[in-house]
């Protein structure tokens, strides 16, 4: 709730100068970085070859076979991820959340290996097992044909199942235990529970997640590009009409047909997600499961046996770094990792700094601009509110194209950033925007109100309540924007494809460069180098997190 101005205070005063500069700066930055290059795409895909305006883009699209055929493809690839990942998410989840089983932090940590690197280490994992020269072939002589949509629906579905797992999971958590005592009261059985309460409280759950793994999946670039092989789909056909034909005008329209079943879907999931959150009752008591051997051993084996196949294949990468030729020569060696090919390892320490600066500046602007949102009026925070989530429903590679679009041109003022580090870290940081803004609402507004209210009673002005209320209280929660931010930065593929440069590139370009190139076993080391990093920065974040919280209690 905004705080109330002073009596006797000037309309603007210093400090609700200051608030709006909080809100204005990030809002400037969200214009000029995100807005701009979105409508530099939508007109560059009405400009005609001729240069003339007119929709000739639109229908030279509609008329191709292969553009289409990609769309459908894409359509079909991502709704065989969605029904896979959800069906078996829910099995996970449920296991975790309503199961005694063992091996629950093994499980844990099956889900977070995918989030640690670039989207294609599943599908160079699954390369090394299924491939031409993988182990299965090697061991047992069958032939396995890996490449197309089969490869493709595997590593899709290992990408994106840990996120369906965490939805499904908080969707389980925010159940009432007094429905299922009612139940048992009333003699209902397990099934009968599971299908009376259970999925009827889980229906929205199961939306929400089901329409951010169809999101993910229809904008992935990185397992496409690794094992698609010619199962042609969205991602990779903006890719070849930008970068391969360049057809800039084609290859706008196509980034038109990405952007709009993302930005359906992520609508239908905010929905879903509030209705499916915002409707707990007050003083719910958690489920808390009893044991069940038959069923903990079912769920134990079942869950186990999913997890592995996504520790094995994370797993098989960095084996692979460490063998000398594989799969024939299955020596130990760390030649692998003197990298001098694709720039060697100028593209990591680029990353580096660059997920350095797009955490540190974002988590700046962020903080600020929830901030202000949170202390201005109504009206004005609701619309503030919807420009700064929109960037959620944009693919990385539609965001990537449009930076291209806007930056690109020698007389406009910000071609200096372009085929920059800066450039990269920005887009980055606009790609994750709505994630972080959420995240560091979410944390503004549980800062109790009588503690601002307390600053202000002994004098403080705005500045003071930022500095000495606000801050400290969710100290948590920037740092966790902030790690975020980077880990984010370190990983994507999609939104920065376009704009790495033979002098400036980043290490998952690196990685996606060196298996085009046929290195497999440096993309392989290269990968693993990635994951040290991601997850040192991840083990970093929980204690620095588990220290404030501490030194707060």
């Amino acid at each position: 709730m905004p705080l109330a101005a002073p009596a006797g205070r000037a309309p603007w005063s210093a400090d609700r100068l200051l608030l709006w500069t909080c809100v204005a700066i990030p809002l400037a930055g969200l214009a000029l970085f995100f807005l701009y290059p979105l409508a530099t795409v939508a007109w560059r895909s009405l400009i005609q070859k001729d240069g003339a305006i007119g929709w000739d883009n639109y229908a030279e699209v509609f008329a191709t076979r292969g553009i289409l055929t990609a769309t459908l493809n894409s359509l079909v690839m991502s709704a065989s991820t969605t029904v896979i990942s959800i069906g078996l998410g829910f099995f996970i989840a449920y296991g975790l959340d309503r199961s005694c089983m063992r091996g629950k932090t093994i499980v844990q940590f099956a889900l977070v290996l995918p989030l640690l690197a670039p989207s294609l280490v599943q599908g160079l994992g699954l390369i090394f097992l299924l491939g031409r020269n993988g182990l299965v072939h090697r061991w047992t002589g069958w032939d396995i044909d890996i490449y197309g949509f089969w490869g493709l629906l595997i590593s899709n579905v290992f990408y994106a199942l840990p996120q369906a797992v965490l939805i499904l999971q908080a969707a389980l958590r925010n159940m009432d235990a007094r429905y299922y005592d009612a139940a048992e009261v009333m003699g209902a059985s397990g099934p009968r529970q599971f299908f009376d309460i259970t999925l009827p409280n889980c229906k929205f759950g199961l939306l929400s997640a089901a329409f951010v793994v169809f999101v993910i999946t229809i904008t992935d670039f990185g397992n496409a590009a690794v094992i698609g092989g010619n199962y042609r789909v969205l991602a990779t056909e903006i890719y070849s009409q930008v970068s391969g034909q360049m057809n800039f005008g084609m290859g706008s329209v196509v980034g038109i047909l990405l952007l709009l079943p993302s930005l359906i879907s992520v609508q239908i999931e905010r929905v879903a997600s509030q209705r499916q959150f915002g409707s707990t009752a007050a003083g719910a008591l958690p489920v808390t499961p009893q044991p069940s051997a038959a069923r903990d051993l079912a769920f134990g084996a079942g869950v186990l046996a999913a997890v592995g196949m996504i520790i094995l294949t994370v797993g098989t990468v960095v084996f692979a770094s460490f063998m000398r030729l594989w799969p024939y020569r299955m020596e130990w060696t760390l030649k692998h990792y003197d990298i001098t090919v694709s720039g060697g390892y100028t593209p990591l320490w680029t990353s580096l700094y660059l997920s350095l600066a797009a955490a540190g500046g974002g988590v700046l602007l962020l903080f600020f601009l929830s901030f202000g949102v949170c202390r201005i009026s109504r009206a004005w925070a609701k619309l503030i509110y919807m420009v700064s989530v929109l960037p959620v429903g944009v693919p990385g590679l539609v965001l990537g194209l449009a930076y291209i679009f806007a930056f690109n041109a020698p007389d406009n003022p910000l071609y200096v950033l372009y085929g920059s580090a800066a450039l990269i870290a920005l887009c980055n940081f606009y790609h994750y925007h709505t994630q972080g803004f959420l995240t560091m609402m979410t944390g503004m507004r549980a800062v109790p109100q009588a503690l601002e209210e307390a600053v202000s009673c002994i004098g403080g002005g705005t500045l003071h309540v930022l500095r000495d209320a606000v801050l400290p209280y969710i100290a948590p929660t920037v740092l966790g924007v902030f790690f975020f931010l980077f880990m984010r930065s370190m990983v994507t593929l999609s939104a920065v494809i376009f704009l790495v440069t033979p002098s400036v590139s980043v290490a998952p370009v690196s990685v996606l460069r060196l298996d085009e190139a046929g290195f497999v076993s440096q993309a392989a080391a290269y990968s693993t180098l990635i994951m040290l990093v991601v997850g040192g920065s991840l083990l970093v974040m929980r204690a620095l997190i588990t220290a404030v919280a501490r030194r707060r209690a």
